[in-house]
């Protein structure tokens, strides 16, 4: 009888992974078509050019229901645009959660953000934050993902003349319109999957975008301090106010 149980629990858990696997190649291929205008002068879609180890990502930890979805932004030149791991600082995700895999390049790459994959010398502060915080929490990734998931609301990084980062809040209304209806029908698939409990928005654009989405009380939203940087409330124990924000919530 155990036996059995553990095997429905095994294949309800690779059902998920390939349901997972399926949203995020018809959403691959769903924002590969659309084009933007300046700013944006360059984009890179890493579940093209790094789908290998998104879809190992997916395979090793999106089985199974979770209780928590965090949703970040959209890739970072140094995270998951280089790995394909949402906030995929290079070691976080070669060292703790195992996965290193051939990267491939954009088409059109800006010559002062290449992609290197695993050989990027330069470390995302941003995933580099979390994943420790996950780490530190938890111990080992099958820890963490046995109720936890995390994941991008825009799988597009965006990048200016300069070589500076923009985050979507920066591109024109109407290039986002399509974007963002592309990006919320995956995160309903996503939610639909996981059958997320709670989901917790890395920073406030994906707290207001998942508020936008989910309008009838399908899973309860709720927000953490974004770990970027640029945030100067980031740079002062953001481990200890993300844990905190999470407590309150009654989410850990």
């Amino acid at each position: 009888m155990h036996s059995s149980k553990s095997n429905t629990r095994a294949a309800s858990a690779a059902g998920g992974a390939a349901e997972l696997i399926t949203a995020a190649a018809e959403l691959r291929d769903a924002v590969s078509a659309l084009r933007f205008s300046k700013p944006v002068t360059h984009t890179y879609n890493p579940l093209d050019y790094a789908w290998p180890a998104h879809r190992m990502y997916l395979e090793n930890f999106g089985g199974g229901r979770k209780k928590i979805l965090f949703l970040g932004m959209n890739p970072g030149p140094f995270g998951m645009a280089q790995t394909g791991v949402p906030f995929g600082e290079i070691a976080a995700v070669r060292d703790w959660l195992g996965i290193s895999a051939p990267i491939g390049r954009p088409a059109r790459e800006h010559p002062k953000r290449l992609i290197t994959g695993f050989d990027c010398d330069r470390s995302e502060v941003s995933g580099a934050r979390l994943w420790s915080l996950f780490r530190q929490r938890f111990g080992t990734p099958q820890k963490f993902f046995r109720d936890h998931f995390v994941a991008n609301y825009c799988p597009l990084a965006f990048l200016s003349e300069t070589g500076s980062n923009l985050t979507p809040d920066k591109i024109a209304a109407k290039e986002t319109r399509p974007l963002f209806a592309a990006c919320d029908e995956h995160l309903r698939r996503v939610v639909k999957i996981l059958r997320p409990e709670w989901l917790i928005g890395v920073g406030g654009f994906a707290q207001k975008r998942a508020q936008e989405i989910f309008t009838d009380g399908e899973v309860q939203i709720g927000v953490i301090l974004h770990p970027s940087p640029a945030s100067p409330a980031a740079n002062r124990d953001w481990a200890g106010k993300a844990t905190r924000q999470l407590i309150e919530l009654g989410v850990w």
